[in-house]
């Protein structure tokens, strides 16, 4: 479990050793000048110069959304997340984390969607450091961590829903219209298996979905035989109001009397003109309906 510890200012620190370093210097400096050697003063150099080191050697600099992982002898003993010069125990081995966001921007993996389909896929990932010592201890590399489980991620998700509606209608949900819904079933995924490592995920969207190029021509031809026979559906039973209106309007203000067979002939007709691709031609009809 993280646990942070704030450690004392490291500009104190900074000027003791200072002070330390001189003061050997002198010491050592001091001596041949001396009519008698003192080996009182070579001990206090010594002494001045290995608490130098001792010292120095505990002054650290966290830098801005950095921390520094602390171990004494194998023991964890704390996280640092404040920044600035700081001091801690010389003989405790620390390990530098960034808390920055990272962008993954994940490689087009090619899986089979929920009906079996061949689909490309890829996103991006924001994420960053939650939890220093999981990220330490608990994975060996963690930023290879995140790839792994980024990339099996969105494999799941590709095989459980379908790439759109035309191959399962029953779908609450598709790879292609799930829009935000989507990236929120991703992002509680990534969360879930990089919360191990210490991770959490600000950010994941769908970057790329494309059907697999063996199947990409077929797909479209599909897309647009649906489009055309969806728009003739909607043509036709615009015409038929269409043609029930004028019908109903002819019949009401009594502008002509028509018997079936003249009905038939006048809703052929209509249908003609208004499910058509092109513009109908008139015929001028110079004798009766019926020759």
């Amino acid at each position: 479990m993280e646990k942070i510890i704030k450690p004392v200012s490291g500009y104190l620190a900074f000027v003791l050793a200072i002070v330390l370093f001189f003061g050997s210097i002198a010491c050592f400096a001091i001596q041949p000048s001396l009519e008698v050697p003192s080996a009182g003063l070579i001990i206090l150099g010594i002494v001045a110069f290995i608490a130098f080191v001792f010292v120095a050697k505990g002054i650290m600099i966290v830098n801005p959304n950095h921390s520094r992982v602390l171990t004494f002898f194998g023991k964890y003993v704390g996280s640092v997340k404040e920044n600035g010069l700081l001091w801690v125990n010389p003989l405790y081995k620390s390990t530098n984390i960034s808390l920055r966001s990272n962008n993954l921007n994940g490689q087009t993996l090619k899986v089979n969607d929920k009906m079996g389909n061949p689909i490309e896929i890829a996103a991006v990932i924001v994420w960053h450091v939650s939890d220093t010592y999981r990220a330490a201890f608990e994975v060996d590399n963690y930023a290879q961590y995140v790839t792994i489980q980024s990339e099996a991620a969105v494999r799941h998700l590709a095989v459980s829903c379908p790439y759109d509606r035309m191959e399962d209608e029953s779908a609450e949900i598709t790879l292609r219209d799930g829009g935000d819904r989507v990236n929120e079933l991703l992002e509680q995924e990534l969360n879930e298996r990089l919360k191990p490592a210490g991770i959490a995920v600000r950010e994941a969207r769908i970057s790329h979905l494309a059907y697999a190029p063996e199947i990409a021509g077929a797909m479209l031809q599909r897309q647009q035989a649906t489009a055309i026979v969806a728009a003739r559906s909607k043509i036709v039973e615009g015409a038929v109001g269409m043609v029930e209106m004028a019908l109903e309007q002819l019949s009401r203000k009594q502008i002509v009397t028509l018997d079936e067979e003249k009905k038939a002939a006048m809703v052929s007709n209509l249908m003609v003109v208004l499910c058509g691709e092109k513009a109908a031609t008139p015929v001028l009809n110079t004798g009766s309906l019926y020759q």
